[in-house]
């Protein structure tokens, strides 16, 4: 609806340049809310979102708590962006949140990371994993395969159970290279890669980049901060507080965060499929 009056479009398809991102968020969620006013329910029980997937069950999803920064996120060294705790042996949410926030007090186990390299990516195709000293001597520049071979051995030696963005957004030949590796083993997100773009989620299908986009609307997973704080405590508060008003029908996703609904496939013109999960 919004894409032809727009016209803006590059390689990759329509920019929404004019409108604007923010503004076509905004004018969705609003449209959502009316919707969810005039059949006087809550917003999260508004049919026809659900029927637009085809879900019949309510899913609760699987909380992110960040539990450290890095990067410029950060006044520390660490080249990784954000350490996140997803509670996936959790039975509901208010077990995973309590999970959570006795292993963000203590600090002791980080199974999820979010790396988001492209910030750690140079010109010369390295990853510079000291890139926030004054006096750089390009002694932590990295290759690709070497960063890759880092990833495994946090998989290896961690219960880790996924990698946000781990090379820059156009380094399509790591991704797939991970994905291939280590990809029955841990969920490779491809957010800056694919940015919820058709044209990039198709090259990444065809060319099995990774196993996992960042969908804003999905169900199995929140990602929404560290557990403190009055602005994400609120968004937890109020999906403690949706589990309760759920009753026996509230589902947490749990293990099954990566599919926590029946498997949904995408076909795309290549006629090759991928799951998202």
């Amino acid at each position: 609806m919004v894409q032809q009056p727009d016209g803006t479009q590059n390689k990759w398809g329509w920019c929404k340049q004019k409108p604007g991102a923010n503004a076509i968020l905004a004018v969705s969620l609003y449209v959502c809310k009316v919707g969810a006013a005039v059949l006087n329910i809550p917003l999260y029980k508004v049919q026809h979102i659900a029927n637009l997937a085809d879900n019949k069950k309510l899913v609760l999803p699987v909380p992110a708590l960040n539990v450290t920064n890095g990067r410029s996120h950060a006044g520390n060294k660490l080249a990784m962006q954000e350490f996140m705790i997803p509670p996936v042996g959790a039975s509901s949410v208010k077990e995973a949140m309590k999970m959570g926030v006795e292993v963000y007090d203590n600090l002791k186990v980080v199974i999820r990371m979010d790396d988001v390299a492209s910030e750690l990516y140079g010109s010369d195709k390295t990853y510079d994993l000291n890139f926030k000293e004054n006096n750089n001597n390009s002694s932590q520049k990295i290759l690709g395969d070497q960063l890759k071979d880092r990833y495994k051995s946090f998989v290896s030696d961690y219960p880790m159970v996924s990698i946000e963005g781990p090379f820059d957004q156009n380094d399509w030949e790591h991704y797939a290279k991970l994905t291939d590796e280590i990809g029955a083993q841990v969920q490779i997100v491809g957010d800056g890669l694919l940015v919820t773009n058709p044209k990039r989620v198709e090259k990444a299908i065809k060319e099995k980049t990774c196993n996992a986009l960042l969908f804003k609307e999905f169900v199995g997973q929140i990602k929404t901060g560290a557990p403190c704080r009055s602005e994400r405590l609120t968004k937890y508060n109020q999906l403690l507080r949706i589990e309760e008003e759920l009753g026996s029908k509230a589902l947490y996703a749990g293990a099954k965060f990566c599919v926590p609904v029946e498997p949904y496939w995408i076909q795309m013109s290549c006629e090759l499929k991928m799951r998202i999960c």
